[in-house]
């Protein structure tokens, strides 16, 4: 089974009209023909389609898009959509509903979401052929996870993850752990990250793609299977956000050649994305894999505790300043993962100093 497999898209101001009318030439470029190609294509829907206009409380932008947007999606050849993120729920209930309607008119099939906490969880599998290839889609604990008694998207759980992946192994030829989280901006993993990620090949993933973190970041082939911790976006453009924002990778995969993963990069540009070719290209790649042999080496930690750093003024600012908001960052920041992990840099135990002077 032929995959392509493409990061956050979320239609904006600058090129919604595009998705509206279905115009792929302008959004998608040349990837279109890499779409083409593919038996299916992934990606990751991080936005609610919907008219909506009742938002969550949460910090951070509320992202949504009007339903005929999924148009372009559609016509792009897009099969599935990840939808175990931080802004699926963006707009509620609501929100939610009109999203998962809109994908199911539009014969997209999706995963990541449920009625609660372990309707969320069902595995999504895709045949052809007699083959079977299976998807764990989680995100980490970001405003939209779902709970007992209210639907949304599935959060990873170090046990019950682990768990789905092992038993989604017994029933699928191959097995793919697309995980929606780390760090935003930076292009290293952090150490819980990275050994999130080899648990799940231990567990049965043959590969697991971290989406999430805006930018490109490293990749290992760990015991035969492929880890990417960072694939940045794909149509999902900001003004004002970091140069790293603007470039992204397209992975794509044959289940017949497992030991082989093909990279696209592309650039973000307002209305869309195009391939990325001649110099330009190049560099994304060079730069790429120089983040791949530090992953080898062992300097990707000094590149995860220099993005720490840089960030720290901000998480002093959670505890330091007697404000509502800085309270609702500070319990933001115990909840989700990705913001514990810089938290745990920035401020050691006494215990991962003593006696070590």
């Amino acid at each position: 089974m032929k995959l392509l497999i493409g990061g956050d898209v979320v239609p904006k101001e600058t090129n919604e009209k595009y998705f509206i009318e279905g115009d792929v030439k302008t959004l998608f470029g040349k990837t279109v023909d890499l779409a083409k190609k593919a038996d299916r294509v992934i990606i990751n829907l991080e936005c609610a389609l919907t008219s909506s206009e009742e938002k969550i409380k949460k910090i951070g932008p509320n992202l949504r898009a009007d339903e005929r947007c999924v148009n372009a999606i559609k016509k792009f050849g897009v099969t599935d959509a990840m939808l175990a993120n931080n802004h699926a729920f963006d707009y509620g209930k609501r929100g939610m509903r009109d999203t998962l309607r809109v994908l199911e008119e539009a014969g997209i099939e999706y995963t990541g979401v449920g009625e609660n906490d372990t309707l969320c969880r069902k595995p999504h599998i895709m045949e052809k052929d007699g083959e079977k290839v299976g998807i764990i889609n989680v995100c980490e604990h970001e405003y939209s996870y779902a709970l007992p008694d209210r639907m949304g998207t599935n959060a990873f759980d170090p046990f019950l993850t682990m768990q789905d992946i092992r038993g989604l192994r017994k029933k699928v030829d191959y097995l793919i752990v697309i995980y929606h989280g780390g760090k935003e901006h930076c292009r290293y993993p952090s150490p819980r990250l990275y050994k999130l990620c080899h648990e799940a090949v231990h567990n049965g993933a043959d590969m697991v793609l971290c989406q999430h973190s805006h930018c490109i970041g490293c990749y290992e082939n760990y015991k035969g299977a492929h880890i990417v911790y960072g694939q940045g976006n794909f149509v999902f453009y900001h003004e004002g956000a970091p140069e790293s924002f603007f470039t992204g990778l397209l992975v794509g995969f044959d289940t017949k050649n497992k030991s082989k993963i093909d990279f696209y990069p592309f650039n973000i540009s307002p209305s869309g994305v195009e391939l990325a070719e001649g110099k330009d290209k190049e560099e994304i790649i060079s730069g790429f894999e120089k983040r791949n042999e530090e992953l080898k080496n062992g300097k990707w930690i000094d590149g995860w505790r220099e993005f720490c750093e840089s960030v720290k003024p901000k998480y002093l600012r959670a505890f330091c300043v007697a404000t509502e908001e800085a309270h609702e960052s500070f319990s933001h920041y115990l909840d989700c993962e990705a913001h514990t992990d810089v938290w745990k840099e920035l401020f050691p135990t006494l215990n991962a100093t003593n006696e070590k002077q």
